[in-house]
């Protein structure tokens, strides 16, 4: 955690269009709503460059808005400076996990990466958050990260004193 007393966390995805860029709405609506968004810096990237610059894919944005949930992040990739800009990276799937190892820059680094289902209480061992790209669940993936949001907001508050 910064000095500042603020925890940053930056979900991760492929392209950064559909599952980080919706983990990272649905815990920012979750912070807001337990009244600590002051507490938080949270942002969402890709491992690859494909999308930079877009908004979400459409189905992403639609799927969040029937739930009163706005995406307006557009997508960028991480980069390994980002490993010191956030406390926290968080994973969709092992694909990204990998890259992310790949990338670190150290063990310190490599330490801050994390699986998002780890935090979503009946989620199997090392489960993943499916890419709606391919298989279209994009209610799925809400549901999931709704899920897993509420376990990485009680965990994050218990372990900073929040």
């Amino acid at each position: 955690m910064a000095k500042s007393g603020v925890v940053r966390v930056c979900f991760v995805c492929l392209g950064n269009i559909c599952r980080s860029p919706t983990a990272e709405a649905v815990f920012r609506r979750d912070v807001e709503a337990a009244g600590i968004a002051h507490r938080f810096e949270i942002d969402s990237a890709g491992t690859g460059d494909w999308h930079v610059g877009e908004l979400a894919h459409p189905r992403t944005r639609a799927t969040a808005e029937q739930h009163g949930i706005a995406i307006t992040h557009r997508a960028q990739r991480f980069t390994s400076a980002d490993f010191a800009r956030f406390d926290w990276i968080v994973a969709m799937d092992r694909g990204n996990v990998q890259a992310l190892r790949d990338l670190a820059p150290d063990d310190g680094a490599r330490a801050k990466i994390h699986m998002f289902r780890a935090w979503e209480s009946d989620a199997p061992l090392h489960a993943e958050v499916p890419d709606p790209y391919y298989s279209g669940q994009f209610d799925l993936v809400l549901e999931i990260c709704e899920r897993a949001s509420a376990g990485l907001l009680a965990h994050l508050r218990a372990k900073h004193g929040i």
